[in-house]
């Protein structure tokens, strides 16, 4: 039993072309997540911060995600798909899941395709949100310097170098810098992303932007390092009473960093109020990781105190390195064990993989358990069935062996990592019977 399942890829008609789309949760409002110029639905899963996103979204809206057609699980088209096709594939969607309006939440790129989606079906748009968006493409780059620019990012296309722009923060650490390249290959081939750019930059909605008449609400970060966040401010004084909100600090992707302010002022917006601030922000989906010393007791009596407490001392700082290395949070340690969790189940995965090869080495084999759900944070430390969970778990594992719950194998499909079943278990004091697999090096 878990408390939190990937959402399932269907696919919508538009035309002769399928289209790929999520939907998470059940709330009477619907909202769509429209892409910038690439995405992969269900890679995204394993880029930090996003699912979490979502599921904060799904707390107020049915949230629905989708890959345009060219890109991620969308049929492959040639050429690149106009604003117009595109507009056909939102419509498809939400006829797909019998949705007859929707607040509309376009991201970089999938901005002006949102403005020109509200202005002409007005009535299928509730709402309009725009973040880190522009209206005319050709703004963010001078002519001279955009050819060097294109040739230079399908050089470099599934290395990683985008994330120096979108997601500067992460790009300093090598495992992010990984995940971005495999994003990228997944989401387009460098041939279709050169098609993509070239007509990304004849956009220009600028002479519709009088036209939206529904509310618009315009969000820009003011370090966004992708798009400059002057147009996003231009981009909100042309949409006739558009709200517009500019935060200090923060990357491209809507997702990343500290999200409370932009999930209250979405909220706000779109429903006239935002959840209290006590009880809503202290819970997060997180992946928790359990380790425990194997035998920890019988050894200290073997090689006595000061000995244990040296071996203790050293795995207590391989944990920090380690922990931090795979950008976790170490919560505590508990005598003989860690506590920590993460914002990526891959990540958390190959930390707990990477933690007990390190202490083999000093003698100290451990067991581990994971499990992915929602927490609560309680100042410094966790609390929740997730973190009872993960416990559970662990305790299940055997000496030198990472253990995991099925959800942590559905989150992280497709990110290169190994599992083979180790049977169906009861956990004390949890409903219903767990499958477990052990994660192997």
């Amino acid at each position: 039993m878990t408390d939190f399942k990937l959402p399932e890829t269907r696919y919508a008609s538009s035309g002769d072309f399928s289209i790929a789309y999520q939907v998470l949760g059940d709330r009477p409002i619907d909202l769509i997540l429209v892409p910038g110029l690439f995405s992969h639905i269900d890679f995204l899963h394993e880029l930090p911060g996003y699912t979490a996103f979502l599921r904060r979204l799904s707390h107020f809206a049915r949230v629905i995600a989708f890959d345009k057609r060219g890109q991620g699980l969308s049929d492959r088209i040639d050429g690149a798909p106009s604003l117009e096709e595109r507009m056909d594939d939102v419509r498809a969607i939400m006829d797909a899941i019998g949705s007859r309006r929707a607040v509309l939440l376009g991201v970089s790129e999938g901005c002006p395709m949102s403005v020109l989606f509200a202005a002409t079906y007005p009535e299928r748009v509730s709402h309009l949100i725009l973040f880190g968006g522009f209206a005319r493409a050709a703004d963010r780059m001078p002519r001279e310097l955009w050819r060097s620019h294109v040739e230079q990012t399908l050089k470099n296309w599934g290395a990683g170098e985008t994330i120096r722009t979108i997601a500067p923060g992460q790009a300093s650490y090598p495992e992010a810098v990984a995940q971005f390249a495999k994003y990228e290959r997944l989401s387009s081939s460098p041939g279709a992303l050169r098609t993509v750019l070239h007509i990304h930059r004849k956009i220009d909605v600028t002479s519709i932007l009088p036209t939206v008449r529904v509310p618009t609400l315009v969000l820009h970060n003011r370090t966004d390092a992708q798009v400059s966040v002057a147009l996003g401010r231009e981009l909100a004084q042309h949409i006739p009473g558009a709200q517009y909100i500019e935060y200090p600090v923060g990357d491209h992707y809507a997702w990343l960093g500290n999200t409370d302010a932009l999930h209250g002022d979405i909220e706000e917006f779109v429903t006239g109020h935002r959840q209290g601030t006590s009880t809503e922000l202290e819970r997060v989906l997180a992946t928790v990781l359990f380790t425990d010393i194997v035998d920890s007791t019988r050894n200290a009596v073997k090689i006595g105190d000061q000995r244990w407490r040296y071996l203790l001392d050293s795995h207590d700082q391989l944990a920090q390195q380690i922990v931090s290395k795979h950008r976790g949070n170490l919560v505590k340690s508990t005598g003989d064990g860690t506590l920590a969790t993460f914002d990526g189940p891959g990540r958390a995965v190959r930390c707990a993989l990477a933690l007990g090869s390190a202490t083999m080495q000093i003698g100290l084999p451990l067991r581990a358990g994971l499990h992915t759900g929602e927490i609560e944070i309680r100042g410094a430390d966790i609390g929740g069935i997730a973190v009872h969970a993960a416990a559970r778990v662990m305790a299940q594992s055997a000496s030198n062996e990472v253990l995991v719950s099925r959800v942590v194998t559905e989150l992280v499909a497709g990110a290169g990592l190994k599992f083979v079943e180790r049977g169906s278990f009861e956990l004390k004091g949890l409903p219903g019977r767990w499958d477990l697999f052990a994660a192997i090096r």
